[in-house]
């Protein structure tokens, strides 16, 4: 095998592997010292869609009205009530007057849940309770409660 160094200006390598590592001078200066990066597109998120709800602490409109329901499970009906209140969430977000729709779980009593509900006035949760998905709770409920307790609220401040 020779390894003799080649004659600068000349192209051609010693024979055998160590060519790979003994790469004269000039052929190493025509290799860039960085790749130059592709210039990627800059991906913008959609703008997000025009909310209905007030910011939280925000006024409401004249006329809304909160509705609060405490909601107690029958003993062993307590993942078909969560489910069955889950199901009635985003139909409910999606009508026209609902401002708010909100489910939350006990942390001192299991089995018992909260709905936070802001309707843009009371004719609307009227509405509300004459849609599918309403009707379908409705109709199952008394199965899987042993209690309910319900009151509107009106903000003033």
């Amino acid at each position: 095998m020779n390894l003799a160094r080649p004659q600068l200006g000349t192209n051609s390598l010693p024979a055998g592997p160590l060519h790979l590592f003994l790469a004269p001078a000039a052929i190493c200066a025509t290799i860039p010292a960085t790749m130059p990066k592709h210039k990627t597109k800059v991906r913008r998120r959609p703008a997000p869609k025009a909310r209905r709800k007030p910011a939280s602490g925000g006024k409401l409109p004249k006329d809304a009205v909160t509705r609060m329901v405490i909601l107690r499970a029958r003993e062993g009906q307590e993942i078909l009530l969560e489910a069955e209140l889950r199901a009635l969430i985003g139909p409910s977000r999606k009508e026209e007057g609902c401002l708010t729709f909100d489910l939350h779980a006990s942390v001192e009593q299991p089995g018992s849940y909260l709905l936070h509900e802001v309707w843009a006035s009371r004719e609307a949760h009227t509405e509300h309770m004459h849609t599918p998905h309403f009707l379908r709770w409705d109709a199952r409920k008394d199965a899987l409660l042993t209690s309910r307790d319900g009151s509107f609220w009106k903000q003033i401040a």
